[in-house]
């Protein structure tokens, strides 16, 4: 499924209209009745209950007025409340008044304080709330009537539905001035926006429902450049094993990492490529630290490099013996636990330089780069990067709530400019192509807030990247999923291993997708 920024989402409803005479006010009907299908799920009927209305001056209010419509033919108590410019209201949202009006449904203009007072009474007896206030064409700080309205909601703490975004939410970045409407559920028009999927915007979502409303399906296909990695799209990722498959074609896998008090994440790191599939997997790490991973790792091969001090790599000579070890592989990744020593960065950007393989960079392995970006053009072949906002606002040098207020732009801008491909990790996963081309994932689980699930995530691209060409993608679809799973079992005390062990049972999960399809 794409997702669409607004004005994409404008000039999709523009062209059904002016290229396929497609009626705005048919549309319109289509969102409100959706909205009202919603609502009678929630509700489980909406007979004889009580739903408060709100409706701004645009379309997205005569998308809540067709809802009213409905509402009402259905046996609830419907009261309509109305917010903005009169003068600034659109033709189809004055038809729909005009219908309400002849169904003498009395709507109720926010204006003098005995309007604001009939609200507040209202809102303490309704049963739900429908949020048809601003729309995907909201950007900024919200004005005086619209943030005294969308308190009074999230106070009054009622089921509410919003129409295409919750009323304060940017559509296109999910920025939130003071505050944004607190949905229990999101209807979608057309496409999900970016907004839905960042937060804090996506924090007032609640739960995403996404409706074509009839639009036709190739304008909600073609020249969008954002893609939601959705169980449909990850079928496409994992073609299925070969029967002669052995080690040696499933992918040998060089992994560079671990320093002195950060063995976990190397072993984290190597043990999730292992998961994944990967046929043979060596990991590189400090002579000092190697005789740990012996006993730790019991599939996994390790190769001693030379160190500078204890536990720290460094100099030509553990530079050499990973250039010669990348050789025999099909893929390398550095960065997991490697430490920021001044002789650990210099042996990153010798290896980043010289190596002539797939490579994938996380967490001090991207380090070295911070301010230097640009020197990430010097790769031979098209690295991945999998930082956190913290690691790639330092990478850009942007301030992370700059970076986090404008993220596609500045991964797909980044990933362009720097020929990279990078995996930014929040709590949706953007994934930026060199070709513009993101995809965005919201798989996964808050519970995933912890020490070493970036590690697994890394490991796990690296794992991949012999056996499909979207390693990144499907990384990171099993990363969230086997997240989500083991969010099941253990909650918030989940930990990184709990990840990397479900990360088997995301591939059965995967194949089975596959299977019921066919």
């Amino acid at each position: 499924m794409k997702i669409a920024l607004a004005k994409q989402m404008h000039d999709i409803d523009r062209s059904a209209i002016d290229d396929y005479g497609l009626p705005e006010l048919s549309l319109m009907e289509s969102a409100g009745h959706r909205v009202f299908g919603a609502l009678k799920n929630l509700l489980g009927t909406v007979a004889n209950k009580s739903i408060c209305i709100l409706a701004g001056s645009g379309n997205n209010g005569g998308d809540a007025l067709v809802a009213a419509r409905y509402l009402s033919n259905g046996g609830a108590r419907v009261k309509i409340f109305l917010l903005g410019n009169k003068e600034h209201r659109t033709a189809s949202l004055n038809v729909q008044m005009r219908i309400l009006r002849g169904m003498n449904i009395e709507l109720q203009q926010l204006e003098s304080d005995r309007a604001w007072e009939r609200l507040q009474v209202t809102l303490r007896f309704s049963d739900a709330v429908v949020d048809g206030l601003l729309g995907t064409g909201f950007s900024g700080e919200l004005r005086p009537g619209a943030l005294r309205l969308i308190r009074l909601v999230n106070a009054a703490k009622k089921i509410t539905v919003a129409i295409d975004v919750p009323s304060g939410v940017d559509a296109d970045t999910g920025a939130v001035g003071e505050t944004a409407m607190n949905a229990t559920c999101t209807v979608a028009l057309g496409l999900p926006k970016v907004g839905h999927y960042i937060c804090p915007g996506a924090s007032f979502v609640g739960k995403l429902l996404v409706d074509d409303i009839g639009l036709p399906a190739n304008l909600l296909r073609d020249e969008i450049h954002q893609t939601l990695v959705d169980d449909e799209l990850a079928l496409t990722f994992l073609p299925a094993r070969p029967k002669d498959s052995h080690k040696g074609t499933c992918g040998k896998i060089l992994i560079v990492a671990g320093s002195r008090g950060m063995t976990g994440a190397a072993s984290l790191a190597a043990m999730s490529a292992m998961k994944v599939g990967a046929g043979l997997v060596t990991l590189a790490t400090p002579e000092s630290l190697n005789s740990i991973y012996e006993v730790k790792l019991t599939e996994v091969m390790t190769a001693p490099l030379d160190e500078v001090k204890q536990g720290i790599l460094g100099g030509d000579k553990a530079a050499e013996k990973i250039l010669d070890l990348a050789e025999k592989f099909d893929a390398l990744l550095l960065g997991p636990g490697l430490g920021r020593e001044q002789e650990t960065s210099e042996l990153v950007k010798k290896i980043v330089e010289t190596v002539d393989k797939p490579l994938v960079l996380d967490a001090d392995a991207i380090y070295p780069f911070n301010g230097k970006a640009d020197e990430l053009k010097a790769c031979k072949q098209i690295p991945i990067l999998t930082p956190h906002l913290g690691e790639l606002a330092a990478l850009l040098n942007i301030p992370v709530d700059k970076l986090r207020g404008a993220l596609v732009h500045e991964v797909r801008r980044a990933a362009q400019e720097y020929r990279v491909i990078i995996v930014a990790k929040c709590e949706a996963t953007v994934v930026g192509y060199p070709n513009g081309e993101i995809f965005i994932s919201s798989l996964g689980t808050n519970a995933m807030a912890s020490g070493g699930c970036g590690d697994v995530l890394a490991g796990a691209i690296a794992g991949l990247m012999k056996q499909t060409p979207f390693a990144p993608l499907t990384g990171v679809w099993l990363h969230g999923t086997a997240g989500k799973l083991a969010s099941d079992d253990f909650a918030e005390g989940l930990t990184a291993t709990d990840v990397m062990n479900c990360l088997p049972t995301a591939i059965k999960k995967l194949r089975a997708i596959g299977y019921q399809k066919s």
